[in-house]
């Protein structure tokens, strides 16, 4: 709790000493100078933006242009003096940033769980660039009566993790990126088992909202050693499971390209005039939106399993829980995101439908039916990791982050609670 208390005081002192000095160098500089500055990182933005809705010498010419301006910003920023004190207004707020993190940091006490008598872990050794391996996952699994099972190639998943239960597996892990962790968590909830996220992917994602500590892929397996129990939320689209998101629009179109997992950005800016161009072609994707009207789509659809926190300072990108039985859908325009909850969610159109599914390439059969899945899966977490989301506790909004951190310092209870 004084670590917490710390961290909440640092953060408000370093907010409210950037802020401070903030202005004073505003007011201290030329006016005029600073509105240069201002116009030209807008113009900025607006060449660049140009240039990834068109092609060829149409981007070449807006990036250039925008690469220029933002040169002429730096510049006007430099030669008007005052470099020292920019600088020192950007790392304390970001240092302030750092310090409420800290300050939200959450470490759940969760229900104590039965070992497992035959638990068994799955791995994919080349998924996150081998750390099944590098860890030396299959032994420290041995050490926990732990059965480990390595995927080779052109193993089939569900037909391996099928005959673990028939073999008398009571409990089940999965190593590796999250479209596998799908389909085991997938065959835990039908069959009642409870299941274990080890962080052996790429990005970890579920983990990361689950609670498990992204850095430690051994101590995830204490789960089924000592670990608590919560139950979660599944998604699925079609009847087909997934953890965190399906994605349709631009960043679906994109995957489906060949050279997508060798040029990620350069295929997705490759697709953003065909999605978002003037002369692009339409998607074809039909809503009915929170207001109980039909809507076309924008460029992009994100149906996530439970809410993501977007466009925060801190906490963005994350789900805070992934147990309010409702699914996030976030429909992106091209000047605005609109975010709701609701437990089932349809799109409908007139072909098949271009999806990224917990990031991999689909097709979907329209309509593209969603529902959450309340409470499907039982989840088991290492004691010594989180045990929830690292943005379980924080805020949605200034105002209540500032409200709350001063409750912290002055070391009242929190308001959020888990």
């Amino acid at each position: 709790m004084r670590a917490r208390r710390m961290a909440a005081a640092a953060a408000l002192a370093l907010g409210a000493g950037s802020v401070v000095l903030a202005v004073v160098v505003i007011l201290d500089n030329d006016f005029g100078r600073g509105l240069s500055v201002l116009a030209c990182g807008l113009l900025a933005v607006a060449a660049a933006w140009y240039g990834v809705l068109h092609r060829g010498a149409l981007r070449v010419a807006g990036l250039a242009v925008a690469a220029l301006l933002a040169a002429g910003a730096i510049v006007l920023v430099v030669t008007g003096g005052r470099v020292l004190e920019n600088a020192l207004v950007l790392v304390g707020l970001g240092l302030a940033l750092a310090a409420a993190r800290a300050a939200f940091a959450v470490h759940v006490q969760l229900p104590p769980a039965s070992r497992p008598r035959h638990p068994v872990l799955f791995m994919n050794p080349k998924s996150g660039g081998g750390k099944a391996e590098k860890h030396h996952l299959a032994d420290e699994a041995r050490t926990r009566g732990i059965e480990p099972v390595v995927l080779e190639k052109d193993d089939d998943l569900r037909e391996l993790v099928r005959e673990a239960i028939d073999r008398g597996a009571d409990a089940l892990a999965m190593a590796g990126g999250d479209g596998s962790q799908a389909i085991v968590a997938d065959i835990a909830a039908e069959h009642g088992l409870p299941y274990a996220c080890i962080p052996a992917g790429t990005r970890n994602h579920f983990a990361l909202d689950l609670g498990v500590d992204r850095d430690d892929v051994v101590g995830a397996l204490d789960a089924f050693v000592n670990g608590g129990e919560r139950l979660v939320d599944l998604a699925e689209v079609n009847g087909r499971t997934f953890v965190n998101n399906v994605s349709l629009g631009l960043y679906a179109e994109a995957v489906q390209q060949a050279g997508y997992r060798d040029a990620k950005i350069r295929t997705i800016l490759d697709t953003v005039p065909e999605i978002m161009g003037d002369d692009g072609g339409s998607l074809d994707l039909h809503f009915v939106g929170p207001d109980g009207r039909e809507h076309p789509s924008g460029p992009a659809i994100l149906v996530s399993n439970n809410r993501y926190r977007l466009g925060r300072a801190i906490g963005s990108g994350t789900r805070p829980r992934i147990d309010e039985g409702r699914l996030g859908i976030a429909v992106v325009g091209r000047a605005t995101v609109e975010q709701w909850t609701a437990p089932s969610f349809t799109v409908e159109s007139g072909r098949r439908v271009m999806a990224g599914i917990d990031g991999e390439a689909a097709e979907l059969d329209a309509p593209v039916s969603f529902r959450i899945r309340p409470g499907a899966l039982r989840v088991r977490i290492a004691p010594d990791h989180p045990g929830a989301s690292p943005s379980a506790t924080e805020p949605d909004s200034a105002p209540e982050m500032l409200r709350e951190l001063v409750r912290i310092a002055a070391g009242r209870p929190a308001e959020r609670a888990l």
